[in-house]
């Protein structure tokens, strides 16, 4: 069954498809000579699996959400690398870090963890002290047990590392140069020709991403089609707003896509968004991937004033920022910047950038924490 001696089992809480890092941690894992089992859950609404080299489970679970939901997924979980044949675990975030050092401990493997954000600090457990107290709990008993950590960015590392005295290395979600792509044309996709496309992207369209404001803004741009692609906590109020705002000319709402395919729509925008609310830490330290994304698609970026995003727009002047979000407000800076001097020289500074932030770099650091592990 299995083409190596050595193997490598991946967690992580998602349905698999749309989680890029987690795919790209697979592949890397594959190239320091695992093979690898990664295990996550299917909900109803899951997406076929892309044909990857490496094995899949997709837990399917009773309960959705809640207690109830994360109870038995780390039940389930536990048993499953319990039982499962592993050389080394590799835990994607919180909600799997449990049953992975217990696992990690009764078998003595090596345990490599991987914190996608500051867990404790999404707004979900912000409204609920007691669930953010358990979660806090489990953070503050295995964190500072653990040798081999990373995380998404530098302000999050050093976060842990001062608050745990543990060392983790910052790996950022940075995407693959693409070779061979050759995007679709706008007609292919049905996108207009003579319309700017504004682009919003992501998996994770929640609360205080800036989305409601987003559309309606749309109601002081003319010439534009803004594309909302993903999923998320609002979709459905952003249904309702532009419905009732009778937006539906000036946009498009695309329910996820894997990778492959939402690559097409990113490369034929005109202007990348990502204007998150500094609302709670883990808003506040991201580092989302779609602005990697962007950058790889060429893309100018507007966005909001969050350390790690202004640094790497700053750094590489390639985009600028919103100053509140007001929806008139959002719309000028979007005018302002489609119609710029600067917008052609944002855009082809990022072409500079992808030489330095790419994969092929970036993966380096994960491949020392493996080896580190093993």
């Amino acid at each position: 069954m299995f083409t190596t001696k050595k193997i490598a089992t991946v967690s992580v809480i998602n349905d698999l498809v749309t989680d890029n890092r987690v795919n790209k941690t697979c592949l890397t894992l594959i190239e320091c000579g695992y093979t690898v089992v990664l295990i996550g859950r299917k909900l109803p609404n899951s997406l076929p699996l892309p044909h990857w080299n490496f094995k899949t489970v997709r837990m399917v679970l009773l309960f959705k959400k809640g207690f109830l939901f994360y109870l038995f997924f780390n039940i389930r979980l536990f048993f499953k690398l319990l039982f499962v044949k592993s050389s080394l675990l590799f835990a994607n975030d919180l909600d799997t870090l449990l049953p992975n050092y217990l696992v990690s401990k009764l078998k003595r493997i090596p345990l490599v963890y991987d914190s996608h954000e500051l867990f404790c600090e999404v707004p979900e457990l912000i409204h609920s002290p007691i669930k953010k107290k358990i979660w806090l709990s489990i953070e503050k008993r295995i964190v500072p047990k653990l040798k081999n950590c990373i995380t998404v960015n530098y302000s999050i590392a050093k976060i842990f590392e001062k608050k745990y005295n543990v060392n983790f290395k910052a790996v950022r979600n940075i995407p693959d140069t693409p070779k061979n792509f050759i995007a679709k044309t706008k007609q292919q996709l049905n996108l207009p020709l003579n319309k700017k496309i504004i682009l919003l992207q992501g998996a994770g369209i929640n609360i205080d991403r800036g989305a409601e404001e987003l559309v309606e803004a749309m109601e002081f741009i003319e010439n534009a089609l803004l594309l909302i692609i993903g999923s998320g906590d609002v979709w459905d109020i952003l249904k309702l707003k532009i419905k009732n705002k009778k937006l539906q000319p000036k946009i498009l709402l695309i329910e996820k896509l894997p990778k492959a395919e939402l690559m097409h729509y990113t490369f034929n925008a005109d202007l990348g968004i990502s204007i998150d609310k500094n609302t709670n830490l883990n808003y506040y330290y991201s580092l989302p991937n779609k602005i990697f994304d962007y950058i790889h698609a060429q893309l100018p970026i507007l966005a909001s004033r969050l350390p790690e995003i202004e640094n790497i727009i700053l750094r590489y002047n390639i985009g600028t920022f919103i100053d509140n979000h007001n929806p008139q407000h959002i719309a000028q800076k979007i005018n302002e910047l489609l119609n710029s001097n600067t917008y052609a020289e944002y855009r082809n500074n990022t072409l500079n950038v992808t030489n330095e932030l790419n994969w092929q770099n970036e993966k380096l650091k994960l491949i020392e924490v493996i080896k580190q592990a093993q």
